[in-house]
């Protein structure tokens, strides 16, 4: 009898919409998948996408983000069987993998080298709306009550590379010194996504103040930008835009909002936003990187140097 699965759920750089926009930039990507074990024969068990990068003193660089995803199921991915197929197969050069959900002990013995320790995301469950409002933190329902009341008028609009969003979000994000998915790439995952890449957008009184770009990936969807301007604050519109967002996705059938990255040391409020919208940590495997030269090595580590 085939082992309960669910289905496989990519997060977005290993999905093929992803690629399309890579693709689209001349950027090389390059995947695969496994199917069927033992009695679960046809079916999609291990997913895997890479995209190449050239880096300053590294040249040529594999980068698996978030991969290889595997089904959820109570029969394990055979992992360490993939991984030596894919290691000895792969171009020569450096790999890194952000790892999600394979295990150190297997990376160990893939002879990856451990170099950055994890980070957590939020990620969102999305389903019927009753129980989505039973998530919200108490102050979040609060806020997105007063929202409601605020005479705030939202649309939701394909993405598009003029909108004032893209410009205003990398601007910000150059001020605040943090990183995010350039405008051209937004544009690029629109033009080759159609229906794919949105806009909700907040107006008080004919007047923008706050905007969030989602895109779309199959069984998920990722928040990648977002900007508030002061109106938008007082008036609460991150969180109506969300909340609707998160509402539409449902009802199309995603399971699943990716919020990005937590950090609770550079920003708090930030952080505690997104977890008052009943979003779960969900904490990564760290950065590891695999060079053939290296591998003998990194094996030889002890376990604690991996954590």
């Amino acid at each position: 009898m085939d082992a309960p699965c669910l289905p496989l759920t990519l997060p977005l750089p290993q999905s093929p919409q992803y690629a399309r926009a890579c693709a689209a930039l001349g950027t090389e990507t390059r995947g695969g998948t496994l199917t069927g074990s033992g009695s679960a024969s046809g079916r999609e068990w291990l997913h895997w996408q890479t995209q190449a990068r050239h880096l300053p003193g590294l040249g040529r660089v594999e980068l698996l983000s978030r991969g290889p995803v595997t089904r959820d199921c109570d029969a394990p991915a055979p992992l360490d069987a993939w991984f030596e197929g894919f290691l000895a197969a792969r171009p020569r050069g450096p790999l890194l993998l952000n790892a999600d959900g394979t295990p150190p002990e297997v990376l160990r013995r893939a002879g990856f080298w451990p170099l950055l320790t994890p980070a957590s995301l939020a990620l969102l469950p999305l389903g019927p709306e009753t129980e989505m409002r039973a998530a919200l933190a108490q102050k979040w329902r609060n806020r997105l009550n007063r929202a409601q009341r605020s005479g705030l008028r939202l649309r939701r609009l394909a993405l598009r590379g003029d909108h004032w969003l893209l410009p205003t979000e990398a601007a910000q994000a150059r001020a605040r010194r943090y990183r995010n998915l350039p405008p051209g790439f937004l544009a690029a995952y629109a033009a080759a996504n159609p229906g794919d890449a949105l806009i909700w957008e907040a107006r008080l009184e004919g007047a923008p103040v706050a905007a969030i770009a989602v895109l779309r990936h199959g069984l998920m969807a990722s928040w990648t930008s977002g900007v508030t301007r002061p109106e938008g604050r007082r008036s609460g519109a991150m969180n109506l835009l969300l909340w609707e967002a998160a509402r539409w996705l449902a009802a199309q059938g995603h399971l699943w909002l990716d919020m990005g990255i937590l950090n609770q040391q550079d920003a708090p409020g930030l952080t505690h936003f997104k977890l008052g919208t009943g979003a779960r940590v969900h904490r990564l495997g760290g950065t590891w990187m695999h060079s053939r030269a290296l591998a003998p090595l990194a094996r030889r580590l002890p376990s604690a140097s991996a954590r």
